[in-house]
């Protein structure tokens, strides 16, 4: 069973295509009016196949696109988890009817329909659900059943930040080894500088403008790797922490509302 929304979605990629929308509807006719035909066919002219060649392929950004690749794949197989983990939801794994209540005895037989109806799967849900079941079982009490969810949700929570941390490494490598690059680039420029004598000038100038565009290429190249890998990372990362959330909430309206708490009732009484 699906949880209906508390909130409304804030729809960011529709508010993305109006900033995009917006910004390109001030700074296009600006640049238009700015630029001249020349500089816009001498922009097109310096992107030669050669040029791009050492933009996008020296040995740094293909080390950062290792990194990157790799980022992605992991990133790629943590979202397909959360997908499977949200089938939980659509299980039949407790009971939904209005006004149903859960009795201290009911809740074995209903752990047992748990693993039966997950086939033992793995899933973030089912595993709370079993924990609550199993607690509320011996204590037959309902806040301990809630202080056992809110448990396992840290845990679960805790458990989804620690397994992030090779993505978190190669997030930040990313930038490093372009670094790498820079620091190569420049140690080069300033390398042509002590054999400028016996160099030409021409052929000096050429020397050391090549090792310039390695320096910046590689910052280029890793930083926007980096910003667009930091946004799937979080993008993932929100998912996971979605996922818990919802779960907390699942056992909130389908569990915890309907215990049976018999210290509640004798005191009451």
């Amino acid at each position: 069973m699906s949880i209906p929304r508390s909130h409304r979605p804030s729809r960011e990629w529709f508010l993305l295509i109006l900033a995009l929308a917006v910004v390109g509807g001030v700074t296009f006719p600006l640049w238009q009016l700015s630029g001249t035909g020349e500089s816009r066919a001498d922009l097109l002219a310096r992107c030669t196949p050669e040029r791009l060649s050492k933009l996008f392929l020296g040995p740094e950004q293909i080390a950062c696109y290792v990194c990157a690749v790799w980022a992605l794949l992991i990133l790629q197989s943590r979202y397909r988890e959360v997908l499977r983990q949200r089938q939980a939801f659509h299980y039949e794994l407790l009971p939904t009817e209005e006004g149903a209540r859960i009795l201290p005895e009911d809740a074995r037989p209903l752990a047992r329909k748990v693993e039966h109806v997950t086939g033992r799967r793995p899933f973030m849900l089912a595993n709370m659900i079993r924990l609550a079941l199993g607690k509320y079982a011996i204590s037959k009490s309902a806040p301990d059943v809630a202080e056992i969810i809110r448990n396992q949700a840290d845990v679960e929570s805790s458990r989804l930040v620690s397994t992030m941390g090779t993505v978190q490494y190669l997030a930040w490598a990313i930038p490093a080894i372009g670094f790498v690059g820079t620091v190569r680039g420049l140690a080069g420029a300033f390398g042509m500088a002590g054999a400028g004598k016996e160099l030409e000038m021409t052929e000096f100038a050429k020397q050391a403008s090549d090792q310039l565009k390695i320096a910046f290429d590689c910052t280029l190249v890793a930083l926007l790797l980096s910003l667009i890998l930091m946004y799937l990372v979080h993008t993932v990362q929100r998912a996971e922490e979605m996922l818990v959330v919802d779960a907390q909430e699942y056992c909130q309206e389908h569990l915890l509302l309907r215990l049976y708490d018999p210290a509640s009732v004798s005191v009451s009484g």
